[in-house]
């Protein structure tokens, strides 16, 4: 009888767990929830943590591309990963004379398909602990298991870490990133 009560218990508690799970789907990213309903453009304007990513892909003629069908796995670097750059550079690529420079370090942060943390992983532990991903801007990003966590390696030899993975969309996945993933220039 107690091991029965324990168990209906256990059970209990797994429901219970499973239940807030299911709340959690729409996790939340720069104070807003991210619904896998809306797309990458509809999700990304309500986060208060990727305002300069947002008036990047705006300036860079972006916001169709990122609305569309897909599917895309955006690598999103928030505004602090953003003040990480040399003093002046986001301003400079602002500019419109800088479009296309813009272009080229924004497609380096998207990748054509839907591609979740767990096949990052498995696909960098295939190839001993490295994957190479290509993106839409032509870059190569090395994706790289360690303990667990995934990094990210860009052409000009930076390391950004996702601090948030698998955040669904309509038209694919972000995975939030700590760095800006720059193209060998």
């Amino acid at each position: 009888m107690i091991k029965t009560v324990i168990r209906i218990g256990a059970l209990a508690a797994m429901v219970s767990a499973g239940a807030s799970l299911a709340y959690a789907k729409d996790p939340m990213v720069g104070g807003a929830a991210m619904y896998a309903s809306k797309n990458i453009i509809q999700n990304a304007v309500n986060s208060k943590d990727h305002t300069t990513l947002v008036a990047a892909v705006k300036a860079a003629g972006l916001v169709d591309t990122l609305e569309g069908k897909g599917p895309f796995t955006v690598f999103a670097p928030t505004n602090e990963a953003f003040k990480q750059l040399p003093p002046g550079t986001v301003d400079t690529l602002l500019k419109p004379e800088n479009k296309a420079t813009l272009v080229k370090v924004l497609t380096c942060h998207v990748v054509a398909g839907d591609d979740m943390a767990a096949a990052l992983k498995k696909w960098a532990m295939s190839k001993g602990g490295e994957y190479d991903l290509k993106t839409v801007g032509g870059c190569t990003i090395k994706a790289m298991e360690k303990g667990g966590k995934l990094t990210l390696t860009d052409e000009a030899g930076g390391t950004a870490h996702i601090t948030i993975a698998d955040v669904k969309q309509s038209n694919g996945v972000i995975h939030v990133v700590d760095k800006v993933l720059l193209p060998k220039m």
